[in-house]
């Protein structure tokens, strides 16, 4: 699917995506995507203590490692495999999952049958299940096989969390290192005394502090989005992939030629020969050779497939490849004057490599690269919380959309300052890049082999290859990975066990969040009314009608939520219209307007009751616009016009809905005319008083939308029009939202598990900001009834 282009609150298609836009988002990927591959060199080898190298074959080695790091896992399995997997043009740990969910069944989230069996039946809809294959079965029949892919989606999106927080701190330091050493190369005083000082306050003063400015003003820039970083950052890039590309050719022709050869797998062989517990420790640093790889696809989404891969294949990865050759080849003779009087000091390091004509040179340009290099990570952070988001498995944040053309260049205000407090932390605490790149590396690596998981599933059960593909594609990927997650966790206390801090927090969160949002949806499944109880008169409850639409915002589908339950048995009245409203997520990043709002009767025409169920992806944000209300009015109109035509809604059961949104063949039902100076109706806050909330500037006038029926219309019958003259009628003598607010309980007894987590959900559900449907809604006219929830 092309990217979409958002107008308003709906999407549409780009025509086709031409080469122009395919090099332009190539260019700004540049910036954002490829900024931490391509400063990874900085580290790689520096993170390597020196004592590992125990001769100039040490070099080789290590860089034979790299050659085929970088192109078995970035080249072969993301470039020309992972990246195929993508959900609608979104990529990362939660698109494959959700392409599980909608292809398997595997699906844990709150959601409803009626819904998905609108969605599912459909012709011609993508959602739509295929034939079940004997894997499809045998998972949807093994529930545990459901929560052991939930909880590798919200592990691997953890991990992407963990790596957004660690990439800037270890990117940044490395940079104000190579600076602080530029510093103390430059004679200060001829007093050596004042000389020794002058160092100790550089090797003091420099580098922490400087990376802690460059954090500061890296994360401010979030705002701006990633287009505009982009554009900015991608000329920084290219300058510095150039630079480094000059580096490292003239040191492989003038140091040591010969390094070309290391790309055999000979040396590889040689490495694993002479094995010991501290060179297989080192293998951990090898892994941030393909630091970024993850965020490669996670950022699809902000650009496009053709234009990551292509700038990957074509630019990066032959440029990374000279980088490490060089600086190995530079390494190489170091070694071999090592014993000499003409030992090289750091020489692991990538700014001893630098001929020192130009040191001051790449002094600059590291700096400014290095704080490019965490754009990718942070991005992608963006995206797969935004994905968690709507998929009910992290807190309610506020979510940017910072293009009107990419969907999916999104930026979360609440995130980005919780990240850079965090790696300001580790950049204060740490000052160590061997310990935090222990700690990335880990982050890298276990995301890494959570993709080829869930990869190797969608193989089988959304591409349907054979199983025996699916799992050469796990056990190939998957056993390369777990060698070098195994050589991390020897690192463990060596500045890995941060990693698992950042874990168990992130992840707390998100499996907390969820189980929360879970356990009410099944309360409110467990505790509805039937539509009878409401709509009977023999029901005994004596339920006066007044003038006004009320909107009635819940969870389930069929049938009413027990708050509005126990609202009407206190306060027996309700609005002339009635709408229930409930937000439905499917897992899949968009849905098309014309296929958006389920409409539904309930009960006869008299009650003037509705159901409507919007459906969104999880990069939609319908329910942030504001004029979402107008929205639902208008294809409550359409569902009037339609349901003369489908005599089955006439006379259906509770849960029978229409699907509304494409163009009648006699024009719009209703005509929506913008009255800008109209106040909020006082009519609708003054119907009842439980728990209503009282808006401090009751004349403070609000954008209201009237509508009218179109003049001529020969095609309407009366009984449509007289019902359609109704809701403009009601529309006109105002409007009441009513809300759910929950109080949780825990039942006596529950185990300390489900205490906790119950614990966590409360407090983040009391200081994390209002639903999105609370946010526009003008408070003279909200309506909270509190229910508790015991669960």
């Amino acid at each position: 699917m092309d990217s979409p282009l958002r107008h308003g609150t709906y999407c549409y298609p780009f025509k086709k995506e031409t080469w122009m836009h395919t090099i332009l988002l190539s260019f700004q990927s540049i910036g954002v995507v490829y900024g931490r591959l391509s400063t990874a060199p900085l580290y790689v080898f520096g993170s390597i203590p020196q004592n590992d190298f125990k001769s100039d074959e040490s070099a080789y080695e290590y860089f034979s490692f790299i050659f085929w790091t970088l192109t078995v896992l970035s080249l072969v399995k993301y470039t020309f495999i992972v990246l195929k997997a993508d959900n609608d043009g979104e990529g990362g740990t939660f698109a494959l999952y959700s392409l599980l969910c909608m292809h398997a069944k595997v699906g844990l989230l709150p959601n409803d049958k009626t819904s998905d069996d609108v969605t599912n039946n459909e012709t011609g809809s993508p959602s739509r299940t295929k034939a079940e294959s004997r894997a499809r079965r045998a998972i949807a029949k093994h529930k545990s096989s459901h929560y052991l892919m939930l909880f590798l989606a919200l592990f691997g999106s953890c991990m992407i969390i963990c790596d957004a927080v660690l990439t800037p701190a270890i990117s940044v330091l490395s940079a104000a290192s190579g600076l602080r050493r530029s510093l103390t190369d430059i004679k200060y005083s001829s007093s050596r005394k004042t000389e020794d000082s002058v160092l100790k306050d550089l090797r003091k003063y420099v580098p922490v502090p400087t990376s802690c400015a460059i954090l500061v003003c890296l994360f401010t820039l979030q705002q701006y989005g990633s287009h505009r970083i982009g554009s900015i950052f991608a000329p920084v890039v290219i300058l510095w992939l150039l630079f480094i590309t000059g580096v490292s050719i003239y040191n492989i022709f003038h140091y040591d030629p010969h390094i070309v050869f290391a790309i055999s797998p000979k040396y590889m062989y040689k490495f694993f020969q002479s094995i010991s517990w501290r060179s297989w420790r080192s293998l951990g640093s090898i892994t941030l050779c393909v630091a970024g790889s993850e965020a490669m696809f996670a950022d699809i989404g902000h650009f496009s497939t053709k234009s990551i891969k292509m700038t990957f294949v074509c630019l990066i990865y032959p440029v990374l490849i000279l980088s490490y050759a060089g600086q190995a080849a530079f390494i190489s003779h170091a070694l071999s004057i090592k014993d000499s009087s003409f030992a090289i000091e750091d020489y692991n390091h990538f700014y001893r490599s630098v001929p020192d004509h130009i040191h001051y040179v790449f002094t600059i340009l590291s700096l400014l690269a290095s704080a490019i290099g965490s754009q990718a990570t942070i991005t992608a952070c963006f995206s797969i919380v935004n994905q968690c988001l709507a998929l009910g498995c992290f807190p309610r944040v506020k979510v940017v959309h910072t293009s009107d053309k990419i969907h999916g260049q999104v930026y979360i205000p609440d995130l980005n300052w919780m990240i850079m407090i965090l790696s300001l932390g580790i950049t204060i605490g740490f000052h160590d890049i061997v310990r935090i790149g222990n700690a990335s590396g880990m982050a890298i690596i276990s995301g890494m082999l959570v993709t080829t998981c869930l990869t190797s599933l969608v193989i089988a059960l959304y591409w349907e290859k054979s199983l025996l593909l699916s799992a050469c594609f796990l056990v190939f990927f998957g056993s390369i990975e777990a060698v070098y997650l195994s050589s991390n966790l020897l690192n463990f206390h060596k500045g890995a066990w941060y990693l698992a801090v950042l874990l168990a927090l992130s992840l707390t969160t998100m499996v907390a969040w969820h189980y929360g949002t879970l356990k009410k949806y099944q309360f409110d499944i467990e505790n509805k009314v039937s539509m009878e109880w409401l709509t009977d008169p023999t029901s005994g409850l004596r339920v006066s009608r007044v003038p006004g639409i009320g909107f009635v915002y819940t969870n389930v589908v069929t049938g009413i939520p027990a708050f509005f339950s126990h609202f009407i048995t206190n306060v027996p009245a309700f609005h002339q219209v009635l709408i229930f409203v409930s937000f439905k997520s499917l897992p899949k990043p968009f849905v098309s307007p014309t296929k958006r709002y389920l409409i539904g009767r309930v009960g006869n025409r008299d009650n003037k009751i509705y159901r409507c169920i919007v459906r969104y992806g999880y990069h939609d944000h319908i329910r942030d616009s504001d004029d979402f209300e107008e929205q639902i009015i208008r294809s409550i109109g359409e569902f009037i016009s339609l349901e003369e035509h489908n005599a089955e809604s006439l006379i259906s059961t509770e849960g029978k809905m229409i699907i509304v949104g494409k163009q009648l063949p006699e024009g719009d039902a209703l005509i929506p005319l913008r009255d800008t100076g109209a106040t909020s109706s006082p009519r609708a806050s003054t119907q009842t008083n439980i728990n209503t909330t009282e808006d401090t500037n009751p004349k403070r006038k609000r954008k209201k939308v009237r509508f009218m029926l179109p003049t001529n219309s020969p095609k309407m019958c009366p009984s449509v029009r007289e019902e359609l003259n109704e809701l403009v009628d009601a529309r006109e003598s105002g409007t009441a939202y009513f809300l759910g607010q929950s109080h949780i309980a825990v039942r006596n007894g529950s185990n300390f598990i489900k205490r906790f987590l119950i614990m966590v959900y409360v407090f983040f559900d009391k200081n994390c900001r209002e639903p999105h449907v609370a946010l526009n809604i003008p408070h003279a006219a909200l309506v909270e009834v509190g229910m508790v929830y015991t669960i």
